[in-house]
């Protein structure tokens, strides 16, 4: 499968980005609601504070459709490490090394911006998406059982040094 990856925004970019995550998450750990409300907020505040010198967002593009997504929030870079969020691809297009691309391209910003560290909350259980945190070099920091996203699950920290 044929796929482009575009950086920043395009018109439907964020609603499709909270329906990727809302369905996956829905199906495959049981969230609801609560936690794509969290996710369409935190992406709209992300959205309308976006700095192109700053953050990064990158869109998996099939056929003129957004199939994937992952973004840099550099808010914070100098002192907590650049927040690498939204990272999610569609059930079509998974194994087709577009979430490979997407991590490659956020890494290669953060490097090009000269951030020390970057940074993701996930919790346990998403094995792809963990290998690939690994194959990037993020090592997993901290865990603990927690509820912020809506459900108890085992949250985990994942950190690069750059």
């Amino acid at each position: 499968m044929s796929f482009s990856i575009h950086k920043g925004y395009l018109p439907g970019s964020i609603g499709r980005i909270v329906e990727l995550h809302g369905t996956y998450y829905h199906s495959n750990a049981g969230f609801d609601v609560y936690f794509e409300s969290k996710v369409a907020r935190g992406l709209a505040e992300f959205s309308t504070q976006y700095n192109e010198e700053r953050d990064g967002l990158w869109l998996v593009i099939v056929k003129e459709a957004i199939e994937g997504s992952i973004a840099i929030d550099g808010s914070h870079a100098a002192t907590k490490g650049a927040h690498l969020r939204w990272f999610i691809t569609s059930d079509a297009i998974r194994g087709t090394g577009a979430g490979n691309a997407l991590i490659a391209k956020a890494v290669g910003f953060c490097r090009s911006q000269l951030y020390g560290r970057i940074f993701l909350d996930t919790f346990e259980g998403l094995t792809a998406a963990r290998h690939l945190y690994e194959k990037f070099c993020f090592q997993l920091i901290h865990q603990e059982v927690g509820t912020q996203w809506g459900s108890k699950v085992n949250e985990q920290r994942f950190e690069l040094e750059l």
